[in-house]
């Protein structure tokens, strides 16, 4: 063993290791998993000098299933709003631990003087399985000069049962502009279309399974008078006052999505955010000449508009019907109106509700109004306003968050403890949500698209949200995402949901909220549940043990994984 003083302790995937503080938490050395979920644990290590270029060594049964990757820090300089609540790690601007970076073996990883640093291990089984029984899993940090700096061990124990499949539709809208701009590609190109199958392929791995499908380009997160490039699905002719639609690309991304385990298709808005009143942008061939026919400058309940609906959502809907997408279809009018835009936005839905019988309809909104007037059937409240629809029973409840929710309820900000990330999926269980929704996978642009950024370097959208917000994913080079933090501890909260389903199959729902709920002096509602990751850890300890005692050999079978 050297002499080199070289620190190792292992963290559990709920703590942030920052470079600048002291460790006083205790170590985190075992854990659970069932067969098929993955699991996550974290090694912190510190030198008293710099080391470069250290590499890392699993050793384990589990080796081919397990990966390493670096815990990488990522600038801030919006870390918090004003209204946060206390449940916050820090609102300093600096550098956050986030982004998930993949090492490669000729560089390894580095040691600055006096700095943690963490390595992020994940026992992933992909289509697999782990298989059951107690796995030590030991990792070596070997210097250049072939010395041991350092070690550290893990067990995991994996229970003999499986996590049923997700039963919770999830999007995270997928920007396909953002992707075209960042590698400079054309939209549309192949390359284009391979990113696209990357990012949607990874998606999938972690519980994201509905996807943003822009029939015409979407009208979100666009300054008013702006667009942002066109990524429109539909090709449309216009031929005096009749339009041809062609659905090719459509059809190919339909595709796509198939082949890589998506579940269901939520077509893009067909009105403009924040109230309903225009168009969204839309490109049509005008006497052999590709033009914008819609935008801003289009009223959204006037004749041209109108004609154009009249037309193109019964070819739409000929189009889902003939590849049997009736099931798996979600439309929306506009995002976030605001009271003000009621009426508008009673107009706009009353323009294509005629031609979508039978599809949900549904909109990010938080005024109980909407729904109450019977104007939205399917409304999805953030979770700061989701009260009045959960004490008035709306069925298949959806919920959203975003850069508004600092107040109480759960978020994913790198400001943020990662329990608060993920407790949203015991909140999603027990009041049984049929949809989670989040806007923000890849926006890799400023606030309202003015302008295209590195989201290595810029982190808050150019100070639009805090940091957190906008993407969950980074660009890698190779043109498949870099993950985050963030969305590792998503992916764990979307496997306790799961977890608690195969408990309720057991032992039935009375008895997994009980379970949920066990020693707590108050129920668990989205505002309020224990803080801290020492609860949620031994919450899913306490779950995975009473799983064990309901599931037998017999029952170690496919759950519709």
């Amino acid at each position: 063993m050297t002499s080199i003083p070289f620190e190792t302790r292992c963290v559990n995937s709920l703590r942030k290791v920052f470079a600048d503080e002291e460790w006083t938490a205790p170590a985190y050395e075992r854990g659970t998993a069932l067969r098929n979920e993955a699991f996550a644990f974290q090694v912190a290590y510190r030198a008293p000098w710099l080391h470069r270029g250290i590499r890392v060594e699993t050793d384990s049964l589990l080796k081919e299933q397990i990966e390493v990757r670096a815990v990488g820090l990522a600038p801030s300089d919006f870390p918090a709003r004003d209204n946060h609540d206390g449940d916050i790690l820090r609102t300093a601007p600096g550098l956050y631990p986030d982004p998930l970076l993949p090492i490669d073996p000729r560089e390894g990883i580095h040691a600055p003087p006096n700095q943690w640093r963490a390595v992020w291990v994940t026992i992933d089984p992909g289509d697999g399985l782990l298989p059951a029984g107690v796995h030590p899993i030991r990792l070596r940090f070997v210097s250049e000069e072939e010395e041991l700096l350092g070690e550290a061990e893990f067990t995991l124990d994996v229970v003999p049962a499986l996590l049923p499949k997700q039963r919770l539709l999830h999007y995270e809208w997928l920007h396909f502009d953002c992707l075209a701009t960042y590698y400079g590609v054309p939209i549309f190109g192949e390359r284009h279309w391979e990113l696209l199958e990357n990012y949607v392929r990874a998606a999938v791995r972690y519980g994201i399974n509905t996807f943003l499908t822009p029939i015409v380009t979407p009208p979100l997160d666009t300054k008013v008078g702006g667009e942002r490039p066109t990524v429109q699905l539909v090709d449309i002719a216009l031929r005096g006052d009749q339009y041809a639609f062609g659905f090719d690309k459509l059809k190919r991304w339909v595709d796509l999505c198939n082949r890589c385990g998506v579940s269901h298709f939520e077509f893009s808005h067909l009105f403009t955010q924040w109230g309903a009143k225009h168009a969204p942008k839309i490109v049509a061939t005008v006497d052999g000449e590709e033009r914008r026919i819609f935008g801003w400058e289009t009223d959204a309940t006037g004749p041209a508009y109108r004609a154009f609906l009249d037309q193109f959502l019964p070819a739409l809907d000929g189009f889902v019907r003939t590849h049997g997408l009736e099931r798996r279809a979600i439309f929306h009018v506009s995002d976030e109106p605001e009271p003000q835009d009621f009426e508008a936005y009673r107009q706009a839905k009353e323009i294509i509700a005629k031609h979508l019988k039978g599809y949900p309809i549904m909109d990010a909104l938080s005024d109980y109004r909407f729904y109450e007037s019977g104007l939205v059937e399917r409304p999805i409240p953030a979770s700061d306003h989701i009260g009045p629809f959960l004490a008035n029973g709306v069925p298949g409840l959806w919920t959203y968050y975003c850069n508004a929710q600092q107040d109480k309820v759960a978020n994913r900000m790198f400001s943020m403890p990662s329990s608060r990330g993920r407790v949203i999926g015991l909140q999603l269980y027990k009041f049984g949500m049929e949809g989670f929704a989040h806007w923000g996978y890849n926006f890799w642009y400023t606030r309202y698209a003015t302008k295209a950024i590195d989201p290595y370097r810029v982190t808050d959208a150019g100070m639009g949200f805090p940091s957190g917000d906008s993407h969950l994913v980074y660009p890698g080079d190779d043109g498949h995402p870099v993950g985050s933090i963030r969305l590792e501890v998503l992916r764990e909260a979307l496997q306790d949901l799961r977890a608690l389903e195969l408990f309720e199959m057991y032992a039935g729902k009375e008895a997994a909220i009980a379970l949920l709920e066990e020693g707590l002096t108050e129920p668990i509602t989205f505002a309020d549940y224990p803080r801290g990751d020492a609860w949620l850890l031994a919450f899913r300890a306490r779950l995975n043990e009473a799983i064990r005692q309901h599931a037998t050999a017999s029952e170690v079978v496919d759950n519709g994984r």
